[in-house]
C-alpha cells in the first residue's frame, strides 16, 4: 500500500508541474507521499527522520512548502519544498 500511495503521489506530483504547476494536484500529490512514506517505514520511523536535530531546516523548508502549496501559491511551494528536500537527503 505504502509504495503505491508513494507512487501515486510522485505521480500526481509530476502531473501538476506539467500542467503548469496546479496547486490541487500538487497538493494532493504532497499528501500521498507523506502517507505513503508512514505507511513504508511507519509513522515513529518517519516522525523521527524528519524531527532530528540536524535536519530540521530542511523539515522546515519541506513542510513549509507544503503549506505554502496548500495555500495556493504553487511554484513558491514547491521551490521550498525542493530546497528542503535537498537539504533533508544529502
Amino acid at each position: 500500500i505504502g509504495v503505491g500511495l508513494v507512487g501515486f503521489g510522485l505521480f500526481f506530483l509530476l502531473f501538476g508541474m506539467l500542467l503548469y504547476f496546479d496547486s490541487v494536484l500538487l497538493a494532493f500529490g504532497n499528501i500521498l507521499f507523506l502517507s505513503g512514506l508512514v505507511f513504508i517505514i511507519g509513522f515513529k520511523r518517519t516522525f523521527n527522520f524528519f524531527f532530528q536535530q540536524p535536519k530540521m531546516k530542511g523539515t522546515s523548508f519541506f513542510l513549509g512548502g507544503i503549506v505554502v502549496v496548500l495555500m495556493r501559491w504553487p511554484l513558491l511551494g514547491m521551490l521550498l519544498e525542493a530546497y528542503g528536500f535537498i537539504n533533508l537527503f544529502r
